[in-house]
């Protein structure tokens, strides 16, 4: 289970000690990126030395960053304190431009006594 500011996420079905008390629907987060020239360079570079490119691994952790809190948003816009059967997909729009995706099924959850 991950809490994004006390907000509940998990990639199961249910949160563990946590009754489902209601569910709101499916919600997502959506974000597209691109390098700056900058960084399109630098890329460049490494891929043809091989090795991990750093400048993307950032984009992409910001990007996953940016779609999962406009999830949360969406989610809390429907009144649900987590989201369940969460999820990430990506994919590429351009050569340089990335698309992802943070979604799930919002839901209201309370902690079993």
């Amino acid at each position: 289970m991950v809490s994004v500011d006390e907000f509940i996420i998990v990639s199961s079905n249910y949160v563990p000690g946590y009754e489902i008390l209601e569910t709101k629907g499916f919600v997502y987060g959506l974000t597209v990126r691109s390098r700056g020239v900058g960084g399109q360079i630098g890329a460049g570079l490494r891929s043809v030395f091989g090795g991990e490119i750093k400048e993307y691994v950032q984009m992409m952790q910001e990007s996953r960053n940016e779609a999962l809190e406009r999830c949360i948003e969406h989610a809390r816009e429907m009144e649900a304190n987590a989201i369940i059967s969460a999820r990430f997909d990506s994919d590429a729009i351009s050569d340089i431009m990335q698309e992802i995706l943070a979604y799930g099924t919002a839901v209201v959850a309370k902690p079993v006594e």
